[in-house]
């Protein structure tokens, strides 16, 4: 069963394009590396919430939009390797400065127990 990377981070809406090049130039080691695939998405629809939400998780002030993204790998195995190797890798080390504040991304590695596919 493949194994999912999940990241929200808060994005400056004026660092739109950036965080859509930052992302296209991350896939390109995610893939190298192993990935099958990557979506990028960023907020059109958040409501507040009563307790948390998408926006607190993450501290977004005035003027951040929110990106929601994730990572499948085949199996966690392939992502421990990936994440290992992407440490020390010179492409992943020229991309400098993300276009965001990654203090405040949330992010984690989860392994799915549902899959609409499977199902009949």
């Amino acid at each position: 069963m493949p194994y999912i990377d999940g990241f929200v981070v808060p994005v400056p809406a004026g660092n739109r394009d950036a965080y859509l090049e930052a992302a296209r130039k991350g896939w390109n080691a995610f893939r190298k590396f192993g990935a099958l695939q990557m979506v990028e998405t960023l907020s059109d629809n958040i409501p507040d919430g009563k307790r948390t939400d998408f926006r607190r998780a993450v501290a977004a002030e005035s003027g951040e939009i929110v990106a929601f993204s994730w990572i499948i790998w085949p199996d966690k195995a392939t992502r421990e390797t990936a994440w290992e190797k992407m440490m020390t890798d010179p492409d992943m080390a020229a991309m400098g400065e993300m276009p965001f504040d990654a203090s405040r991304m949330i992010y984690g590695g989860f392994a799915p127990i549902f899959d609409s596919e499977d199902m009949p």
